[in-house]
């Protein structure tokens, strides 16, 4: 009699569908996921009605400053000082008002747009604010209020304690964009002014005032007593508020790990990207210095309607986080509950099942270990032992299998052993070829480039070379303007020159041998600089290797070189800085000339660095360093193409024909850099050539 068949679908579905423990799992969860859902919602509701209270709270601040601006124009005092430019008559009555309604700023404007008294400095007036739109539009008869920044030279003016104040230090801070400065030296002021007017009704003067929010924490401090009534969880402020200017906190009451406000943390650069790069409010959650808080921002506008900052406040997210571990503990343990008992009901089943299973998956284990000729004994009827079944087949198939893959392996590694040889030769050739192809498309424009130049930089250039002369004949040569109509006539003959060395480099055409004293026509490059670029703020430094011989090669060429490579560093450092030019002999054995340099062990360093110099020909190295901005990692193996220039004005030529001409006197142009910090090229020239 064969033994009953029970299908295995039948016995699993006993030890699955187990009533408690599936009503309980789904009411848990739905359960668990509603309540944190609610908590979320109503705490992110609760933050935007606090941001819009701040708001009001922020405008009010700015209308009160309006009113004191604005009554203090229209008092008969204020009007009749300020029509006849009397200081001493406005000074002690804007010194009072000033430090009765606790402003930073109070200033008096004449109709011609001059200061005429400042309250908080009076020793700094007769300065011009017509440019200012808050002094510009109050003398068309404005009153006007708002928030603007002020730059640090007029921060200064109006006070040097408002610019200290104003001076926040940047605290490097995570997810912040990459940080732009040390320090913020402007200032985020509320401000307002109105036009004062004389006893006709005309406007005689404008009278100005504000408050410096950098570092002045009452405003902030203001909002969070209001909003938020001084509520705390754990001895922790529940609510915060903050300024921002640009992506910078000024004044705060967030604190960081160690107590203290938080100014000179940032905002967070996708917070930054959604509410001051794209002017919108921004509700969720965030990270704010140590803390998760629900919060929100909202950008501040100035006079012009420009975002300059944004106003946050923020809920701390600790004490909805409580409410939802309670409520999650709670599911859980029923949860838990209620999975203990479906385990213990499907444990019992699974038992009886798993045995079979169990010997059928260690059967299949040593197969895959390499055993062969392991077969299962079927002793049931279901599906169990259909499956037993199937699996001793599988195995004598797969030995079976194994054997013809074995086969096939063997013959496919020899078959990619020959395509992988064919390939690789292939690729090389490949690579040659477009590398000539890349050179030959370079040189093609630069050709092409060449004869335009020529033809349209000569004709104009002949034309002032003509007047030149002209000025020379005209103008006596002792008289002061001679030397300069010199220089231009120099000049315009150099710029001769470079077109035909450009148009020589191209077309491949000889040279013009002779021979360079390098020190004395780098010294005239750096005299002559400040004649093509402006040299405020750089400094040079000369290091040139004394009684350095002469060397062979075309002189304009070689000056042409060194030009380019002192313009483009003098380019480099818009803010000023330091630009270094030295130069040394380089013996080919791995000597340096000049005590700049002595002997070397073999492997070191030094001696790494010019191996590749003939052993039996001396060198000059010329190297140009500057302490500018630096180049891109990415824009190094490019800089020496034709037409490549991260400069607005450049025409991407200088570096490339620079390259040609030093490849064509035998030499090598080398750069390094870092972003930053600074740029060096290092220019090789043999002594003589072709030796």
């Amino acid at each position: 009699m064969p033994p009953l068949r029970f299908s295995i679908r039948t016995k699993l579905t006993i030890g699955a569908l187990v009533p408690l423990f599936v009503a309980i799992l789904v009411c848990s969860l739905a359960g668990v996921y509603i309540i944190n859902s609610g908590i979320v919602r109503q705490a992110q509701d609760k933050v935007r009605i606090d941001l819009n209270s701040a708001r009001e709270i922020y405008l009010n601040e700015i209308a009160h400053i309006r009113d004191v601006v604005r009554f203090t124009a229209n008092t008969p005092s204020a009007s009749l000082a300020i029509s006849r430019s009397d200081r001493r008559a406005i000074a002690p009555f804007l010194s009072a008002q000033r430090e009765n309604e606790q402003l930073d700023i109070l200033t008096a404007v004449g109709l011609n747009g001059r200061v005429l008294f400042r309250a908080r400095n009076p020793a700094v007036f007769g300065d011009s604010r017509i440019a200012d739109q808050l002094v510009a539009r109050a003398l068309r008869g404005e009153v006007l209020a708002g928030t603007e920044v002020m730059p640090p030279g007029e921060l200064t003016k109006e006070g040097e304690e408002l610019a200290r104040q104003a001076t926040i230090k940047v605290v490097p801070t995570p997810r912040a964009r990459p940080a732009g400065k040390e320090a913020e030296h402007a200032g985020m002021l509320l401000v307002a002014s109105a036009p004062v007017r004389d006893a006709a009704g005309r406007i005689v003067g404008v009278l100005y005032g504000g408050t410096l929010l950098n570092g002045n924490n009452v405003l902030v401090d203001k909002i969070k007593r209001i909003v938020y009534e001084g509520v705390q969880f754990n001895g922790e402020d529940v609510g915060t508020a903050t300024i921002f200017l640009d992506d910078l906190r000024i004044t705060t009451n967030v604190q960081t790990m160690n107590g203290r406000r938080a100014i000179g943390t940032r905002l967070s650069e996708e917070v930054y990207n959604r509410v001051v790069v794209n002017r919108e409010k921004w509700v969720d959650r965030a990270f704010v210095v140590k803390d998760w808080y629900f919060s929100a921002y909202e950008p501040i506008l100035d006079l012009n309607g420009a975002v300059v900052g944004s106003l946050y406040v923020g809920m701390l997210e600790k004490p909805y986080s409580g409410i939802k571990k309670k409520v999650n503990l709670i599911f859980g343990g029923v949860l838990l509950l209620g999975s203990l008992i479906g385990l213990a009901v499907s444990g019992f089943i699974g038992r009886r099942l798993a045995h079979p299973i169990r010997e059928l998956q260690m059967l299949a284990r040593r197969f895959s270990t390499g055993e062969r000729g392991v077969e299962i004994a079927v002793t049931t009827g279901d599906e169990i032992g259909d499956l037993a079944g199937e699996f001793n087949n599988m195995t004598r198939n797969l030995i079976q299998r194994e054997e013809e893959i074995r086969e096939l392996n063997r013959e496919l590694e020899r078959k990619v052993r020959e395509r992988t040889a064919e390939l690789e030769e292939k690729n090389l050739l490949l690579i040659k070829a477009r590398e000539e192809l890349v050179r030959a498309e370079k040189l093609a424009a630069i050709g092409e480039l060449a004869a335009g130049v020529a033809h349209e930089i000569n004709n104009p250039m002949a034309i002032i070379r003509g007047n030149s002369e002209i000025l020379q004949m005209d103008i006596h040569p002792e008289d002061p303007s001679r030397e300069e109509v010199d220089i231009i006539a120099q000049q315009v003959w150099r710029v001769e020159k470079i077109v035909a060395n450009l148009l020589r480099f191209a077309r491949r055409e000889r040279k013009h041998p002779g021979k360079a004293d390098v020190n004395r026509m780098l010294d005239e490059i750096l005299t002559q600089a400040g004649h093509q670029v402006p040299l405020e703020g750089i400094t040079f430094r000369k290091c040139f290797a004394p009684d350095l011989a002469d060397i062979e090669g075309d002189p304009d060429q070689l000056r042409q070189v060194f030009t380019n490579l002192i313009l483009n560093a003098i380019h480099a450092m818009p803010e000023g800085g330091t630009l270094c030019v030295a130069t040394k002999l380089v013996r080919g054995s791995g000597f340096e000339v000049g005590g700049l340099r002595e002997n070397v062990e073999p492997g070191s360093s030094v001696e790494r660095r010019t191996s590749n110099i003939e052993p039996d020909r001396d060198f000059v190295e010329i190297s140009v360093e500057d302490t500018g901005i630096g180049i891109p990692p990415e824009n190094l193996e490019q800089i020496f193409n034709p037409f490549f220039t991260t400069r607005p004005s450049g025409t991407g030529l200088g570096l490339s024909v620079s390259y040609g001409i030093v490849k064509s006197h035998g030499g090598k142009i080398e750069v390094t850099s870092e972003q930053g910090k600074g740029s060096a090229f290092r220019v090789t020239l043999p002594l003589m050539q072709g030796r």
